[in-house]
């Protein structure tokens, strides 16, 4: 009979452990992404919650609040896209609710989150970096007041129909750009699209808000 090598034991417990850390590191990118996605649904739900359920008088402190609870999810996942996304949707919504000469610097550092987040990814969340930046361009008024550019308005909003050809926003907010660029027959058939848009899981309430607006704008579009 062989008899045992000194520390054997001790090295197998060893190995063992190195494995178990090993495994460890693997699921640790699932985890990290797991913690992203959750992050970025609660800042979609508060803001649908603001934006479709609150009163216009407390819109603004809300989406004030919630921009900086945005940043700070931004900071604990540095180089993700999304969470920069949703930062630059919500510190846009506040930008609307203020207005004046403090919606601009809100609408510029909008701008410069959306653009980071097409540097590091943006295909993500459907290329609505690229749609929120198309938005942007053709509601900020243009120089010498503000960045406001219709033409890359134009080339944003198609770059984010191109990554989401079928999607709510992207037609919505295309067929909005037609419709306050003078070209409301263009408008109506993505106005259309966006009525037809399958369903976004978990998106309920942005949908239904998403919803009736473009039947609003489709109704104004049919009528010019």
């Amino acid at each position: 009979m062989k008899t045992p090598l000194p520390f054997a034991g001790a090295r197998r417990a060893w190995l063992a452990a190195m494995l178990a850390g090993g495994a460890l590191a693997l699921l640790a990118p699932a985890t990290q992404a797991a913690t992203v996605d959750e992050s970025v649904a609660h800042l979609q739900r508060d803001w649908e919650a603001v934006r479709y359920q609150a009163g216009p008088a407390e819109r603004e402190q809300r989406f004030e609040a919630l921009a900086a609870k945005a940043r700070q999810v931004s900071e604990s996942h540095p180089g993700r896209a999304e969470p920069l996304v949703w930062e630059g949707i919500i510190v846009s919504s506040l930008a609307g609710e203020r207005g004046g000469l403090g919606a601009l610097s809100l609408a510029k550092q909008a701008k410069a989150l959306y653009e980071s987040a097409i540097r590091i990814d943006g295909s993500a969340l459907d290329g609505s970096a690229y749609n929120s930046l198309g938005v942007l361009y053709y509601k900020v008024p243009g120089w010498p007041v503000g960045f406001g550019d219709k033409g890359k308005a134009r080339e944003l909003l198609r770059k984010a129909l191109a990554l989401n050809p079928k999607g709510i926003d992207p037609n919505f907010f295309y067929g909005e750009y037609l419709v306050e660029t003078r070209h409301p027959e263009e408008a109506v058939s993505y106005l259309e699209r966006a009525l037809q848009a399958p369903p976004r899981p978990g998106r309920e309430l942005a949908d239904a808000g998403r919803r009736e607006e473009a039947r609003q704008l489709l109704e104004k579009a049919r009528a010019k």
